[in-house]
């Protein structure tokens, strides 16, 4: 047996079973196992959000095993790939790009804008598709598409035809975030979720790393069939990207229900751990309603959480796109391949911390801290850069921007998962931390000017003052949750959800009498 009964002698509570059954829109009482939480039309939480239901930890041990093994592996590579295929043009510029496509001026930052434009409008409708037609199709197919358009990169010969495709490549990769974040917590609990988004977050410093040393390599080839230089870079990893899309359209499963590799006892555990997290829900994927998603982005740490990743990634895509820029300047006697491997160190110590605060967030289920506690050695970084002239110290301050600066995407992510209910709220509230993320990227694309080349005072204040208010914000978010469920603690949840019918009550989301925030 993996649960034990779900009646109120289990609790010893009659209120709590009253309104276990008053909220079921179904007639009948929910069995003593597992396979009665799973099914659809029945709830798993009491009006309290805690779990009707105790699940064998051993079970769900080995299934949380299995289901690492089956997913995580697949999405990360992916996305390894969706950020190389991204930021492969800050090595095409080491390798004459701009010299090559004319772009003089500010042409290299226009060029990298019209990414992030695409990028943003197309956010939050990708992952309402993600959620209509399945992750398990979707994801496979944006892989596909943003590896097709890397491919065709490597055949733009101006300006033009290169905003082109960066403009496609944007669509393409506009649901891959928030789509593999969406993803993952259709399989894995709220404390569960902030590792296993790492895994995949990781390669963004990943990619900077495997990018430079892939670059490094394709760059001493004489050519690629007909291609040269960094047309060759374009061209390889689109193959690579292209290949890896078709294999994940047969390896990566959907949902619970359809995956052969579980046997019927393991999808009911799948599903009802999920839903046991879910105040008041009768399924794990719902039905989509307005008020839903209304509430789902109009949530004040939704809100806040992606204010914040929006600072974030204007010193993540920053990194990304102008490190090999930077090291150039710092280095500028090394030769381009030289160049190409100092921009990988930070980004390997950067994915390691990525992991180690994950791990901390999963063992004590917080985010909020952890975000906090990122800002200050990004401060440092860039007081660094802005301080000295020495290469050496540059150098190592790139090391503690990258340190920090990664791990903020796997706790925002989670965190905005952790404060709504609903799957579909969750759909949009990912969404909506992702564009938020993507206006960060955009603007960072214009925070490292070439008239402000070598020193780029502008770019590293702007990202000292990010992180700056990264620390001031993320610390009031936390008092403000403290106290806003100190306050909550006030009301009478009985009462209130009387007046509610049960399909209203499980569109409550955030605004649930029984609701808290989970820092």
């Amino acid at each position: 047996m993996v649960a034990t009964s779900i009646s109120n002698s289990d609790s010893g509570d009659k209120g709590q079973s009253e309104t276990f059954e008053r909220n079921s829109y179904s007639e009948k009482k929910v069995g003593n196992d597992v396979h009665g939480i799973a099914e659809r039309g029945h709830i798993a939480t009491d009006t309290h959000g805690g779990s009707l239901i105790h699940i064998d930890p051993e079970a769900e041990r080995k299934l949380r095993k299995k289901l690492d093994w089956m997913i995580c592996p697949t999405v990360s590579i992916l996305y390894l790939f969706c950020f190389i295929d991204r930021t492969n043009i800050g090595n095409a510029r080491l390798a004459g790009l701009e010299k090559d496509l004319g772009l003089v001026g500010d042409g290299y930052n226009a060029l990298l804008s019209i990414f992030y434009i695409s990028y943003i409008v197309f956010e939050i409708p990708c992952n309402l598709v993600c959620k209509w037609i399945g992750p398990g199709w979707f994801l496979p197919a944006c892989s596909l598409g943003f590896g097709i358009t890397s491919l065709g990169t490597a055949f733009v010969h101006d300006s033009a035809s290169a905003s082109g495709v960066r403009f496609l490549l944007g669509i393409f990769e506009a649901g891959m975030l928030p789509g593999t974040a969406y993803y993952l917590s259709r399989w894995f609990r709220r404390s569960e979720l902030t590792f296993r988004i790492s895994l995949f977050i990781v390669m963004a410093p990943l990619a900077g790393a495997f990018g430079g040393l892939l670059a490094s390599g394709i760059l001493t080839l004489d050519h690629f069939g007909s291609l040269h230089s960094w047309r060759m870079i374009f061209a390889i990893e689109g193959i690579i990207t292209i290949s890896l899309s078709i294999i994940a359209f047969f390896t990566l499963t959907d949902r619970p229900e359809t995956a052969r590799w579980l046997s019927q006892a393991e999808k009911d555990l799948a599903i009802a751990r999920i839903k046991s997290e879910r105040m008041g829900q009768t399924s794990v994927l719902d039905k989509p309603s307005k008020k839903k998603l209304w509430l789902g982005f109009w949530n004040p740490i939704v809100i806040s959480t992606a204010f914040l990743f929006l600072l974030n990634n204007i010193t993540v895509q920053g990194l990304a796109f102008f490190t090999p820029t930077i090291v150039a300047t710092i280095f500028p006697d090394k030769t381009t391949v030289e160049k190409q491997l100092l921009t990988v160190p930070p980004y390997i110590l950067g994915a390691i911390f990525v992991i180690a605060t994950s791990l901390a967030s999963w063992r004590y289920d917080r985010r909020a801290i952890f975000i906090a506690i990122s800002a200050p050695l990004t401060m440092v970084g860039y007081a660094l850069f802005l301080g000295s002239d020495d290469p050496r110290v540059r150098y190592a301050a790139a090391f503690l921007t990258a340190i920090s600066a990664f791990s903020l995407g796997t706790l925002s992510n989670a965190q905005t998962s952790a404060v709504v209910v609903s799957d579909s709220s969750r759909s949009i509230a990912i969404a909506t931390n992702a564009m938020f993320g993507n206006f960060g990227g955009l603007i960072a694309t214009w925070s490292y000017l070439p008239f402000d080349a070598p020193d780029f005072k502008i770019g590293n204040g702007l990202n000292l003052g990010t992180a700056s208010l990264i620390l001031v914000i993320s610390i009031g978010q936390m008092l403000w949750m403290a106290w806003d469920n100190k306050k909550r603690e006030t009301r009478d949840i009985e009462a209130e959800l009387q007046k509610f019918s049960p399909e209203e009550i499980e569109s409550l989301e955030w605004k649930h009498p029984g609701f808290r925030w989970r820092p």
